[in-house]
């Protein structure tokens, strides 16, 4: 290191005076930077070593990779052209023409140049060959390893043959049908293929002098730069100025950690071993090993920098500054250390800021899940204990629960959540109403409108006040802190939320009681929209119960049972009903409106009046559908003119069956509803097959068909709505199948029935409305019901009078039998005159299921005419038009039914007690029809 001044202070590199010329001695710095002696040097003669090894390791790798990528590029050629023959559009049509190898030939030549293989080899699967390089091998019969390809397999082998080691791969030739016709076999001698990668050689062997030269040139120019950089320093003096660097690293009072990239210690200074406390035998440990935080731990093993980041290491708060030393050096990280132990207080403060936005986060996630006045004060107490208080209580309005608005600022408080320890109840419970004093710090905030916070509850005398005997066991159980905060939404307090801190937590200050305000400010908006849906809820159920059935009609043909329930999400639209229809039948109505709400209850009550309206008309079951279809497009369409966007009720179903008690016959017909099921006597069920209609309002005008079936007695018929089968977890197919297996079994009754079903399919929270309706079928006893056939003659009606008159006192009516016999004389009386052939008598006698009633006693007369008399009152002049008045006088309920052979008029007659007119009070009925002043 002679080409610098060791002694001249600023080392300047000398400048030669003369240039040595040919023959003479190298100039000066060059010795230099070749001596052995020079640290330049050995450099220099190390990295030539190290380049010349590389060089002749990477030009062998790379004849080993040429000579190995020849071998695989053999193997991908050989089966890429096997499988692009194999599989081109005209082989199969060539292997089927009359002459294969006329046609296949020319192509396996063209193909085997352009792809640079021996040969393209065409086999049959009986081996012999259809193209072959070699003319001579056509139609040879050749044994090879080609069982697979006949299977449909391609394979590629590696064998060693006459001409050296070659590759072979085979592919089969598969028909439109999938099955294998032929074989693609192509080899290929991997010397053939080495012969280009050795033409490559010389130029490897090129390259790799060339970059033997140009790292020769680098490591000299290296060497050259580290000359400099040394300022011409011997060894001697680079000794020198390490022992200086280790003095000063030492010396500093700030701590220095180098760190390797695998997270092992070089180096620590003392003020490094003092903060962290450091073992003798750290250096060349990992981080982990060495007893620190984890945190910190963990940064100084990372990959990341760090700028003035503050870490608890024992008792010392350490400001850590982190870099990297790559890729100004060699991969890892300089570590320097302050000690920041006065910033204890306010990192704690930050910490505690940090902790409660986080609170805050959480409780925006979990307040409000639930539309539940309750369940929302029962979470914010949850999310307050224990990372805010020991205890949270929440108190409310009890209009506020109800769903009502709130009457304004008041010191009667209902007692809705208590969190944390309170194993002694020293607190109100849940559900009491609180009525504090005005000095108690609630009263206090609910008339300021703002928190109200007592650091120490043991000097408060207005709380102290409320119940002296509590606050004092409250005391003694070490609770000391109150923070009080109005629960304000739209300018209107709810209730009150109250946080107590017990034993080992600090009193509550400012800070505490921002956030209180922030949190009980966000758990108001939620307790206001809780309280918004309870009132929507509240008015929607309401509406609904006042739209479904009270109770259950009494009637004689069915004993029914039913169950209402509705979603959760809110009140929908099913609803159910039982009928009684004439001539001792009875409807059963089941329907569904989507969609949830009061839209949806007002609805369902416009349809049920709908149905009720139409079944008192004794319409036929194929016509009521039809009408009621028809009404519900009308209302569709007025609502969309009117502009009630999404506000019409299409999808609305409806399921409409009607039995018979003195045939037991069976009609239904539905109209985009789940069919009913059928549970016979013996315990089976059935879904009968019923002709299904589109849903209400989108018939379109299509006709209504019904399906009649005879139930036995004693069968149980169910009828429901889609909210019973179908979940999100339960597809309709498995809801059938899960009601046919609760309906399956011995005989119920009705009540257990329903109970039975909604415990083996309700879902724990259900998202549709429910309705079931369960009835058991019951047959009228042949001997009640009396048919007499009366022909077209006026004299007809006296003998059918007097067996109506008989009849009757066998059942034991006569009381009646004077006012059954006018009624039953009018009716034939009108048909003999009015109607037409054929005229048939039939009176029935009803007995309730349940109930105090005594029964019904029904008169039918039916004709085959379809005109059907109108009620009208007589003019004194008139000599007839009278029977019909006194039939609706004299009858509970009377009406016309039509029939496809004609009509039928009917009437009924309570049979209990006053239900007919005593022989006075008829007689004087009988008497307003005439004008006393006319006669």
């Amino acid at each position: 290191m002679r080409g610098f001044s060791g002694r001249s202070g600023r080392g300047v590199p000398r400048v030669p005076r003369k240039t040595h010329g040919p023959g003479r001695h190298p100039p000066k710095r060059l010795r230099s930077l070749l001596s052995v002696h020079s640290l330049a040097g050995q450099v220099f003669l190390l990295q030539l070593a190290v380049v010349v090894l590389l060089v002749a390791a990477a030009l062998l790798a790379l004849v080993v990779q040429a000579r190995r990528d020849s071998m695989t590029d053999a193997e991908d050629r050989t089966l890429a052209t096997a499988e692009t023959f194999a599989h081109s559009p005209g082989i199969v049509p060539a292997l089927n023409s009359p002459d294969p190898t006329k046609e296949l030939q020319p192509h396996a030549e063209a193909a085997r140049k352009a792809a640079g293989v021996d040969a393209i080899i065409v086999y049959r699967l009986d081996g012999i060959t259809l193209t072959h390089s070699d003319p001579r091998q056509i139609g040879k019969h050749i044994i090879g390893p080609y069982a697979e390809a006949a299977a449909g397999k391609a394979f590629t082998r590696t064998f060693r043959g006459a001409l050296g080691l070659s590759v072979i791969s085979a592919v089969p030739v598969r028909a439109p049908d999938g099955s294998v016709v032929a074989i693609v076999a192509v080899p290929v001698t991997v010397e053939n293929v080495q012969h280009r990668v050795q033409r490559q050689l010389p130029v490897l062997f090129g390259g790799a002098a060339g970059a033997l030269v140009i790292a020769a040139g680098g490591a000299g120019l290296a060497s050259r730069r580290l000359r400099r950089q040394t300022h011409g320093l011997g060894p001697a003096e680079m000794t020198r100025m390490y022992e200086h660097h280790d003095a000063v690293l030492h010396a500093v009072r700030e701590g220095v950690l180098i760190i390797d990239a695998d997270g092992r210690l070089l180096l620590a200074n003392d003020e490094a071993r003092r903060l962290l406390d450091l073992p003798a035998d750290a250096e060349r440990r990992h981080i982990t090993d060495l007893g620190l935080e984890e945190d910190l731990a963990e940064l100084l093993g990372s990959d990341r920098s760090a700028n003035d980041e503050v870490y608890l290491a024992a008792d010392r708060l350490l400001a850590v500054n982190k870099r990297l030393t790559a890729p100004h050096g060699p991969r890892g990280s300089v570590v320097t250390l302050r000690d920041t132990t006065e910033l204890r207080a306010l990192s704690g403060r930050a910490e505690g800021a940090r902790e409660r936005l986080k609170l805050l986060y959480d409780a925006g996630m979990r307040i409000g899940t639930t539309l539940d006045v309750k369940r929302t004060a029962e979470e914010l107490t949850e999310v307050a204990v224990p990372r805010f208080s020991d205890v949270a209580t929440v108190e409310l309005l009890d209009p506020v629960l109800r769903g009502e608005e709130s009457p304004g600022a008041t010191t009667e408080l209902r007692r809705t959540a208590v969190a944390g320890p309170d194993e002694k109840h020293l607190l109100y419970p849940v559900g009491t109403l609180v009525r504090f004093v005005p000095t108690h710090p609630v009263s206090m905030a609910m008339a300021a409108g703002r928190a109200a916070c007592v650091r120490d509850l043991s000097t408060s005398e207005g709380w102290l006040a409320q119940d002296p005997e509590r606050a004092r066991r409250i005391l003694d159980q070490g609770i000391h802190s109150l923070l009080v905060v109005p629960l304000r939404a739209r300018g209107v307090v709810l209730g009150m939320a109250s946080f107590w801190r017990a034993e080992g937590s600090p009193p509550f200050e400012d800070e505490d009681v921002s956030f209180a305000e922030e949190l009980g400010a966000r758990a108001a908006v939620c307790i206001d929209n809780a309280r918004r849906y309870t009132r929507e809820h509240t008015m929607a159920v309401t509406l609904q119960h006042s739209l479904l059935p009270r109770g259950l009609p009494e009637q004689s043909a069915l004993e029914v049972a039913y169950r209402y329930l509705p979603a959760q999400a809110g009140v929908g639209g099913d609803w159910f009903d039982v009928i009684p229809l004439s001539g001792a039948r009875v409807a059963l109505v089941v329907g569904d409106v989507v969609g949830h709400g009061l839209h949806a209850a007002a609805t369902m009550g416009r349809l049920r009046t709908a149905v009720h309206n139409f079944s008192v008309l004794d319409m036929p079951l194929e016509e009521l559908l039809a009408r009621l279809d028809e009404l519900v497009a009308q209302i569709d369409a007025d609502e969309a003119a009117s502009g009630e966007d999404g506000q019409g009720i299409t999808g609305a179903t409806c399921q409409y069956a009607i039995y018979d008690t003195t045939s037991g016959q069976l009609t239904i017909a539905t109209a985009g509803h789940p069919g009913p099921a059928l549970v016979h006597p013996d315990g089976t069920v059935d879904f009968p097959e019923v002709p299904v209609f589109p849903p209400l309002g989108l018939g379109a005008g299509l006709p209504v068909e019904c399906a009649e079936l005879t139930v036995p007695e004693g069968s149980r018929l169910v009828l429901f709505t889609d909210g019973l089968i179908e979940d999100r977890d339960r597809d309709l197919d498995a809801g059938l199948e899960a009601l046919r297996d609760a309906l399956t079994g011995p005989d119920r009754t009705p009540e257990a029935t329903c109970a039975t079903v909604m415990a083996a399919l309700l879902p724990e929270r259900p998202r549709d409305d429910v309705a079931l309706l369960v009835a058991r079928t019951c047959r009228l006893d042949p001997a009640h019901v009396a048919e007499w056939h009366v022909p077209r003659d006026p004299a007809a009606v006296a003998p059918v009078r007097t067996a109506c008159a008989r009849r009757l006192t066998e059942w034991g009516l006569e009381d009646i039998a004077f006012t059954a016999e006018l009624i039953l004389s009018e009716l034939i009386t009108n048909a003999v005159r009015y109607g037409a052939e054929p005229i048939t008598v039939r009176l029935i006698r009803t007995e309730p299921i349940s109930g105090s009633a005594a029964g019904t006693l029904i008169f039918e007369v039916s004709d085959g005419s379809s005109t059907s008399p109108r009620l009208r009152r007589a003019h004194v002049t008139d000599e007839g038009g009278r029977g019909l008045f006194l039939v609706a006088q004299f009858a509970e309920r009377w009406g016309t039914r039509y029939t496809p052979t004609g009509k039928v008029i009917w009437a009924e007659q309570s049979l209990h007690d006053g239900a007919t007119p005593a022989g006075e009070e008829l007689g004087e009925i009988l008497l307003d029809q005439w004008d006393d002043t006319a006669l």
